[in-house]
């Protein structure tokens, strides 16, 4: 029987993957998808190895379309900064001509960020200094080593994003403080901070007690209470308040529907309904009240066209049993010219 040695160190041929991918993102992921993280997470823990798409479909023994398709859902769903127009075109540029273009190494992503087409100046001492100061905290707040792609993703905070050290810092400390440990969560709430124009940790501290207000207001729509949200409900919540702009008051009413609707606590049944009204252009209650009149008065009038089309039919069947009645009895009567004539038949008949 081969043995199984079990080890709590990391070792120099060994890729991490993260108890968070496992947890959350694998199981509603396809397979195939699966296999291509995994093989971008082995190939970016050494840098000296190149990798394309046409490399990874060889390896994994897929065309490369199900490779762009796997991309494309991990950019998606926020694990991978690249941009894939950019992919297919050089692509396309090995495949249809003889120049030869060297490939994009997995360490070093084409970002997708709005200011990743331009590399940063160059950092002055002092700039180097307070990067390094943030670096070593974050490895604190975390417990461990940073990773390259840790420290990149720090360093592009810093340097892209132009957040300043503390705010950086308390950046960090809010993730780990609510049990996000992973770089990509913390990124994702860093891109939030900066889509809403947050510059200082005083207006990062106000958004924070916001939204975990917001968090446990809407546990309390759906009769959960003396608990924080899970990590999967947190990102519901992240996605409902900061990449769909939502009111909390809609996200409460739509939370409200789903208990009457089904009976129990459904983040994912929620989620259904916020998108109908976004497609609906809904902004506020009264956009949801303008929706249901609208949804009602439609109700109605199907109901008073479907009535009147029993009652048209109920008449065309009774016209059609009097026409059939009339036509039966529709006969020319005999007619005589006196009772003599009339008298003498009868006679003649006995």
């Amino acid at each position: 029987m081969t043995k199984l040695t079990l080890t709590t160190h990391v070792q120099g041929n060994t890729t991490l993957l993260e108890n968070e991918f496992i947890d959350t993102y694998m199981p509603k992921a396809n397979g195939e998808y699966v296999k291509v993280y995994l093989l971008l997470l082995r190939y970016m823990n050494n840098p000296s190895m190149e990798l394309s798409i046409s490399k990874i479909a060889d390896i994994l023994d897929d065309t490369e379309k199900d490779v762009l398709r796997a991309l494309k859902y991990w950019q998606k769903e926020g694990l991978l900064d690249c941009d894939l127009s950019q992919l297919q075109s050089r692509k396309q540029t090995e495949t249809g001509t003889a120049a030869a273009t060297p490939e994009p190494a997995a360490s070093e992503p084409v970002s997708s960020e709005p200011t990743a087409s331009a590399s940063p100046a160059p950092l002055s001492a002092k700039k180097r200094k307070e990067l390094k100061q943030i670096l070593f905290i974050a490895e604190q707040y975390l417990g461990k080593t940073l990773s390259s792609t840790e420290a990149e993703t720090i360093t592009y905070f810093f340097t892209t994003l132009g957040m300043s050290s503390d705010l950086i810092d308390y950046l960090i400390e809010y993730c780990v403080e609510n049990g996000h440990k992973s770089i990509h969560y913390i990124k994702k709430v860093a891109l939030s901070w900066h889509d809403q124009n947050i510059t200082t940790t005083e207006q990062a501290k106000n958004h924070s007690v916001l939204y975990n207000k917001n968090c446990y207001s809407i546990l309390n729509a759906y009769g959960i209470k003396g608990r924080a949200p899970a990590a999967s409900e947190t990102e519901y919540i992240r996605r409902w308040n900061d990449e769909y702009g939502l009111a909390l008051e809609l996200i409460l009413e739509a939370c409200d529907r789903t208990m009457n609707a089904i009976h129990q606590p459904s983040f994912e049944y929620t989620e259904s309904i916020l998108k109908k009204w976004m497609e609906k252009g809904v902004h506020n209650l009264k956009d949801v009240q303008a929706l249901d009149e609208a949804y009602l008065k439609e109700k109605e009038n199907k109901k008073q066209e479907s009535a009147a089309r029993r009652q048209n039919n109920g008449t065309s069947q009774t016209f059609t049993r009097n026409s059939s009645k009339n036509k039966f009895n529709n006969f020319e009567g005999r007619t005589y010219q006196d009772m003599d004539e009339l008298t003498r038949r009868l006679i003649k008949t006995q």
